[in-house]
């Protein structure tokens, strides 16, 4: 589904040129649960972004679905992430003045038909502990219910991947072990979720662990648990 080839990523600074990526080549499988690991600083959140088509290497090729991202027009690359990449970021990124399931329908791709969204997202509400507060406005959530909005967000319109950075960053131990337990189960059912981490909550439900140091890739971790098969279809909510 994914496949870097030698991407490299360079940013400006004072002191010279910062090398947050240097020389990373990974495929990553359809139906993969894929951690990235490694200390602060090393480029985790850099190659995250440069898999979801929002970060430009320096040097290399990012395919996705067998399209290389960067190839592809800006306008292009926007309309491949809205329908096909969902994004679960530590800080939410909710709009305050909406509410829960406004929050979720913001999801949809633009032209999307909402009424057709309307059971998934009813779904959702179901399947997240989100019914009693879909009226509700972010102010007033707990940080788990935060999360959970922003993980339907991403999973409503129904993406063939999820880049998740430091999901469960602000939250306590039985909160991130929730928002695991739900993106297994999406992974479960055909989908392919790659999370940034620091920390080994995500370890029971991971295939495979990259680990990431200065900017390179030092070694993958053998798979615990089971991909899903290739063939099945992307989750049906």
């Amino acid at each position: 589904m994914i496949v870097c080839e030698q991407v490299e990523r360079c940013f400006p600074a004072a002191t010279g040129a910062v090398r947050a990526l240097a020389g990373v080549s990974v495929s990553i499988a359809r139906g993969e649960f894929v951690a990235i690991k490694g200390p602060s600083g090393c480029g985790k959140t850099t190659l995250l972004l440069a898999l979801g088509g929002m970060q430009r290497p320096s040097a290399g090729r990012v395919s996705f679905e067998g399209r290389d991202l960067y190839a592809l027009s800006a306008p292009q690359r926007n309309r491949l992430r809205a329908e096909r990449i969902g994004f679960v970021f530590q800080l939410f990124h909710l709009v305050p003045y909406l509410t829960v399931r406004e929050n979720i329908l913001a999801g949809l791709p633009t032209g999307s038909d909402v009424g057709a969204a309307a059971a998934r997202v009813e779904t959702l509400l179901r399947q997240l502990g989100l019914r009693e507060r879909a009226a509700a406005r972010p102010g007033t959530l707990s940080a788990g219910e935060r999360q959970r909005t922003a993980l339907a967000r991403a999973l409503v319109k129904q993406p063939a991947l999820i880049l998740a950075d430091e999901p469960t960053g602000n939250l306590d131990p039985a909160n991130a072990a929730e928002v695991f337990r739900h993106l297994a189960a999406y992974q479960q059912a055909g989908g392919t979720v790659v999370v940034v981490t620091h920390g080994n909550d995500a370890a029971p439900y991971t295939t495979r662990t990259l680990n990431l140091v200065a900017g390179r890739l030092v070694e993958a971790d053998r798979p615990v648990n089971t991909p899903v098969n290739a063939d099945q279809p992307i989750p049906s909510l």
